[in-house]
């Protein structure tokens, strides 16, 4: 039966960030392989940096060796105490192993302040180095457990490229896809969501892949104001050939409170098709039918194939009521006209322990699930309709971590897309067009 630690998995992720981002592989375990010195040490020796971890009746400490530990050889020891969320170190500086953890009758020495006594199952240490860990006044810790690991680094060689070669893989599939049945040349995928969710920089994230180097052609506003006003068409030439790219991502103003941000009325418009690229949007009503950007007949090309719903996955929880009532609409909308749609959470790299180490095995990652639940719970969204990404801000160079989650979020898109066109009537017919409302009809 495999062994396992004691850690819960915040535990877990608070000692790897504290330590650099490492990924921690259980060596020793006192209740499995015996409170022995000798035997943690022969299982400890040549590893590498190493972790130990002491669960004490109610706190744990631990010690953290920075180079690997070798017989009789002193290494630079930090020591750690871990209460609840918060970590606090103290650096002892350089021990030997056989004086950290008592090995072969080596007496207490008040010089270190610290030392691990396996078989008496304690931890002694100087009130000095108890008060700076931030502990109580005791000087000597019961043992319930002790744990050992190895730290190695979270994103090593092995799986950057793993990251490269699945990059590369997706690139090739999105270079050569084709719409379902060639119904249309480009794909039209529209980019709606909350003000400052991140759709501009979604765009910006893409076109940057497919440029080979990162790009800001559409402008980005902050998460409090967003900077889209006007109706965007983007279509994306292929750094490679130079050769448009087989999808447009379409940016829109962003889905306010209330009646603040884009009309319902001009959603339905852009759907079919009916508005032109650089249509500058008025919160207060929507498109008059006798605007120069009005498209009396759209074609099956000019209308949306896919919408992807656009949220800060940080903001999540902050929905107001009117927000949450406002996007379950839309989508039973959508579901009535038949409409395909996803979820795209943006700003994952921004989540409170969340490493780059993380997004190689998104997956895996227990907080970011529990995000993908409660956007179920509360917007209605399949966990299977949800990407996440972490969007090009900042940064200068492209990251194949991050190019990854974007090229994987658009392909989810292209492939809901052609669940659309392959549901079409043999007709090829449009959505069905809202009625209008009698005050269009009477400005009209």
């Amino acid at each position: 039966m495999a062994v396992t630690t004691h850690l819960t998995w915040l535990h877990e992720k608070i000692l790897q960030n504290h330590f650099g981002g490492k990924r921690l592989s259980l060596l020793y375990k006192g209740s499995v392989h015996g409170f022995c010195s000798g035997d943690l040490l022969d299982r400890r020796y040549n590893q590498g940096p190493t972790l130990t971890v002491i669960y004490g009746e109610h706190r744990i400490i631990g010690a953290y060796a920075e180079e690997s530990y070798q017989e009789r050889k002193a290494a630079s020891i930090i020591l750690f105490a871990l209460q609840e969320t918060k970590i606090s170190e103290w650096k002892l500086g350089l021990c030997t192993p056989e004086r950290l953890f008592c090995h072969d009758n080596v007496k207490y020495n008040s010089t270190t302040n610290f030392q691990i006594e396996l078989r008496n199952r304690k931890v002694i240490m100087g009130s000095k180095t108890t008060e700076d860990l931030g502990l109580v006044q005791n000087c000597t810790i019961s043992i319930q457990d002790c744990e050992v690991f190895r730290c190695e680094d979270l994103l090593d060689e092995r799986k950057i490229k793993g990251a490269t070669e699945l990059r590369k893989s997706l690139l090739s599939a999105l270079r050569t896809y084709e719409p379902y049945g060639s119904l249309v040349p480009q794909i039209r995928i529209l980019l709606l969501g909350p003000v400052g969710a991140g759709k501009s920089s979604f765009f910006n994230s893409v076109r940057s892949v497919f440029q080979g180097h990162v790009t800001h052609q559409a402008l980005v506003g902050t998460n409090r104001t967003g900077i889209s006003e006007k109706y965007r068409t983007y279509s994306i030439r292929d750094g490679k050939d130079g050769q448009y790219l087989p999808f447009i991502l379409c940016d829109s103003l962003g889905l306010g409170e209330k009646e603040g941000g884009l009309c319902r009325d001009d959603i339905f418009y852009i759907l079919n098709g009916n508005i032109r690229d650089r249509y500058q949007f008025n919160p207060m009503e929507s498109i008059k039918l006798s605007h120069r950007d009005y498209i009396d007949s759209p074609s099956l090309e000019d209308r949306i194939h896919c919408v992807a719903f656009v949220f800060d996955v940080n903001s999540i929880e902050h929905f107001s009521s009117q927000m949450i009532v406002k996007i379950r609409r839309l989508r039973r909308e959508l579901i009535n006209a038949g409409v395909v749609h996803v979820a795209l959470l943006t700003h994952v790299d921004s989540m409170d322990l969340i490493t780059k180490g993380d997004l190689i095995e998104i997956d895996r990652c227990v907080p970011l699930r529990s995000k993908l639940e409660e956007v179920q719970r509360k917007l209605g969204f399949a966990l299977s309709d949800i990407s996440v990404v972490s969007n090009y801000s900042s940064e200068w160079e492209l990251d194949p971590v991050k190019d990854v989650l974007i090229l994987s979020a658009l392909r989810r898109m292209l492939w809901a897309a052609d669940d659309f066109l392959e549901d079409l009537p043999l007709e090829k017919q449009g959505i069905k067009e809202r009625k209008l409302s009698s005050v269009h009809r009477e400005e009209n």
